[in-house]
Formats: C-alpha cells, sequence, structure tokens
C-alpha cells in the first residue's frame, strides 16, 4: 500500500522564505505526496513548482485562529483557487463550536464548501474543515 498519498506535506510558518518552501516542494515531489500544504499566500508560488506533477496544492483559509469573518474565508478561498489550490484546509471557528453556535459553524463550513465547488475557475477543490491545535 502507497501511504505517502495520504500525507500533506506543510509549511505554514509565517516567515517561511522561498527556499524552505521549495524543499518542502522537491520532497514532495520525490517520495509522492499528496499534497503540499500552505498559507494562501505562497499558493501561487507553489502551483508553479508543483506544475506537471500530481502533487496537489492544499492551501489553509482562516489559519490559524478560524475567527474571521465567512465572508473573508470564503474570498480566501476563491483567491486560493484562482491560484492553483486544488484543496482547501479550512480552520473550524473554535471559539463558535465551543459556544455550542452549530448554526453558525454549520453555516461556515457551507460557505466556504460552495466557494470550493462554484468558482470562476470552474474547478471544484477538496475541502476539510480543520482544528488548529498547535
Amino acid at each position: 500500500m502507497d501511504f505517502n498519498k495520504y500525507f500533506d506535506h506543510t509549511i505554514l510558518k509565517a516567515d517561511a522564505v522561498d527556499e524552505e518552501i521549495e524543499k518542502i516542494c522537491k520532497e514532495a515531489l520525490e517520495y509522492n505526496f499528496a499534497s503540499v500544504c500552505v498559507n494562501s499566500g505562497n499558493t501561487a508560488y507553489v502551483a508553479d513548482l508543483l506544475k506537471g506533477s500530481d502533487v496537489g496544492i492544499c492551501t489553509v483559509v482562516g489559519f490559524p485562529l478560524g475567527a474571521m469573518s465567512t465572508i473573508a474565508k470564503k474570498f480566501e478561498t476563491l483567491n486560493a483557487i484562482e491560484n492553483g489550490a486544488t484543496e482547501i484546509d479550512m480552520v473550524i471557528n473554535v471559539g463558535a463550536l465551543k459556544d455550542e453556535d452549530y448554526d453558525f459553524v454549520l453555516e461556515d463550513i457551507k460557505e466556504v464548501k460552495k466557494a470550493c465547488m462554484h468558482n470562476s475557475e470552474n474547478r471544484q477543490a477538496l475541502l476539510k474543515v480543520i482544528i488548529e491545535t498547535c
């Protein structure tokens, strides 16, 4: 069984430089990982580095807190897809979840999912909802 395709190779630190991002991409290609996961500002760069490969481009949305507005998450999602993202890792709004405001949490997720399905690039991106626990 090829376990490599279950791994997202990730670099999310705020001070990541091009050399570090290139290294992660080379490793993902060498080991045939599922994707490289980056902050939205690095999506286009990673998409260019991985062009022509089957390694996906994963972008975190609402990272790291998940506490921004739904419209901000939706815009970040659309922008990431426009820049080449094939997968979106959306940070859940933990405060709303702890408040048991499940309607808000569900709508937040639904709106980002819509952006993954209906965007100007006519590309569908996989959506994962994550809890940031660092």
